[in-house]
């Protein structure tokens, strides 16, 4: 099989070269005027990442955009809407207006956002720019945060955020389609802040491991985080609190995601002592239908065991079915290192706007 993989990589060779190169000559032009940006007179925050998903952009947009409420901010969230009827149109949910809002149109991460953050506005829609001058007026917001921004180079932006995935094996760290990644390392230059999520999950070797792989590519200026994702509890369809985390130990679960990292998930429950009677994973942003939810809570009843999913997942599921059997879990972003650099860089970011 060796020769043959071997083969693979070779045949794959030369696509993933002209995609790196492509990416590269495309942030060139922007970066030096060839192809022109749109500027804003107000703060512009990305969170992005250089891989395909996974890296836990959503929890930490929430915890962004709570800490910006902190200071008094009026936030808008700039989002793509992927998978959304809206992706190629514009679609908004106001802040405080959450309700008769579709995920089949706006798409599951709007509809996370926009349930958990205090006072975000959220925008979908691919053309990002055209999307905020259109919605500017009626929001009035003081500072935009681009979601999963970092090759969205025609919107430019005042702060940087690039985040990675501690679980993910270095060998992975090639650009497609020959590794998990949509551009080079290169890219990492343009990173005011680099985020390392799950960083609890490994051990201190391999977390040292990526920073010494990382570091070389990153800007002397760039500022290195270190964060975890913390459940709080279970909760029901109604968003209602049926398990804290203390009272999860043993509990029977049948763990069911459809994230972009599905084991990162089901390893999660598993640290927190359920009793993890089976897993099973879907594409990411699947569409549950009734009869593949209605075979998921049949299995789960065989098992004597709830139904435990993801925060993105139980806004879709809850759309086909309501059983209280059917629980998600809620983690929030907990800072292990670069806390207070941080939040001091998004306050001077805010407030040196105005």
């Amino acid at each position: 099989m060796r020769p043959f993989k071997f083969l693979g990589r070779m045949l794959l060779w030369p696509i993933s070269l002209l995609w790196e190169t492509l990416y590269r000559v495309r942030r060139f032009s922007y970066k030096y005027g060839i192809l022109s940006q749109s500027h804003f007179r107000l703060p512009i925050i990305s969170v992005g990442n250089l891989t395909f998903g996974g890296t836990g952009k959503t929890p930490f947009t929430l915890w962004l955009t709570d800490y910006l409420d902190s200071l008094g901010a009026q936030t808008m969230i700039l989002m793509r809407g992927y998978k959304g009827k809206l992706e190629n149109s514009s679609g908004i949910v106001e802040r405080g207006k959450r309700l008769g809002v579709n995920p089949a149109d706006f798409g599951d991460e709007a509809l996370l956002l926009s349930r958990r953050s205090k006072s975000a506005s959220v925008v979908v829609g691919k053309n990002r720019s055209d999307n905020l001058n259109f919605y500017f007026e009626k929001e009035k917001p003081d500072i935009v945060v681009l979601d999963d921004g970092h090759q969205h180079l025609k919107l430019s932006r005042c702060l940087d955020i690039v985040l990675f995935d501690a679980l993910m094996p270095l060998s992975r760290y090639k650009v497609a389609p020959l590794g998990y990644m949509r551009e080079g390392l290169s890219a990492l230059k343009d990173a005011d802040v680099v985020v390392i999520g799950r960083a609890d999950q490994v051990e201190r070797s391999t977390l040292s491991e990526l920073k010494k792989f990382l570091q070389p590519h990153m800007s002397v200026k760039s500022l290195l985080c270190e964060v975890r994702y913390v459940p709080t509890g279970l909760y029901d369809s109604r968003y209602q609190v049926r398990f804290y985390k203390d009272q999860i130990q043993g509990l029977k679960v049948y763990c069911v995601a459809g994230i972009a990292s599905p084991h990162s998930f089901f390893h999660l429950v598993d640290s927190l002592g359920a009793e993890v009677m089976g897993t099973e994973a879907f594409p990411d942003h699947h569409y549950f239908e009734t009869d593949e939810m209605e075979r998921i809570l049949e299995r789960a009843a065989r098992l004597d065991a709830v139904v435990v999913t993801t925060e993105k997942d139980i806004v879709k599921m809850r759309r086909v079915v309501d059983d209280e059997k059917l629980l998600y879990l809620e983690i929030q972003v907990d800072f292990l290192k670069g806390e207070q650099e941080f939040k001091e860089i998004v306050s001077k970011t805010f407030l040196d706007a105005y």
